[in-house]
């Protein structure tokens, strides 16, 4: 089993690991900070250092408790202690869009009432999908300025890792599927910004709102009767 270090802290950019199985040229460890994705956000890169040995990590999956780490070339051998290091420039940017994308769920969900159905992201662009009947400009200007006021706001972002029973008596968790985790994981993570979006979330996040920057809604279209899609894009820098 792999200890999931960066479910309790995206900032950490660092860890030392040991080498706890081999297949192909993928490692697990015994502990991580690279994200395996989920949830619309990619995984993590970066790289596994040991002595004058450096491997570049180009994939991160999760299979069952494990957590599994892509190398070029031949991998160490399990027992090696490794020194991780996350790609922090890429992973920052994701955890700025991630959290974005939270605001736009959390604004459109108080002030419009339209559920998500579906997201994706990359760094510094992503894109939701809601269940809205009918997206004009003009209210897609409205939804832009709310959103940005939300990052003026410099709402706080909380984690925390709740018993499935605890997370199940939470109605805003409702809207994302939350009774569809299988019944064996008794333990459900959430994600909240303070004051605005409340959700069962696997991701990396930034610590307060500010840290995403200015937030620009780039596209709109739609993908069907009650479906409509916002694109959303960051500025390099926060």
């Amino acid at each position: 089993m792999t200890e999931a270090l960066y479910q309790t802290d995206s900032y950490l950019r660092e860890f030392d690991a040991i080498v706890t199985g081999v297949e192909g040229n993928a490692v697990t460890l015994n502990r991580t900070a690279f994200y395996p994705g989920g949830g619309g956000q990619p995984h993590d890169t970066g790289t596994l250092t040991a002595g004058s040995y450096t491997w570049r990590v180009t994939r991160v999956r999760k299979a069952g408790p494990d957590v599994w780490h892509e190398v070029e070339g031949e991998p160490p051998a399990a027992g090696t202690t490794v020194h991780g290091q996350i790609d922090w420039e890429r992973r920052y940017q994701l955890m700025r869009t991630h959290t974005a994308m939270h605001i736009l769920c959390g604004v459109i969900w108080r002030d419009y009432g339209a559920s998500v159905t579906g997201g994706n992201m990359e760094p510094l662009r992503g894109r939701m999908d809601f269940e809205f009947e009918g997206l004009r400009q003009e209210l897609v200007h409205e939804i832009e300025a709310k959103i940005n006021a939300e990052v003026a706001a410099a709402r706080p972002v909380r984690v925390k890792i709740l018993p499935r029973a605890e997370a199940f008596q939470i109605p805003d968790l409702i809207r994302t599927k939350i009774n569809l985790l299988p019944e064996g994981i008794q333990e459900v993570r959430t994600v909240e910004i303070a004051g605005l979006d409340l959700q069962a979330d696997g991701g990396t996040h930034v610590a307060n709102t500010r840290e995403v920057g200015p937030i620009r809604i780039a596209d709109y279209m739609s993908k069907g009767k009650i479906n409509k899609r916002i694109v959303v894009e960051l500025e390099g820098t926060a």
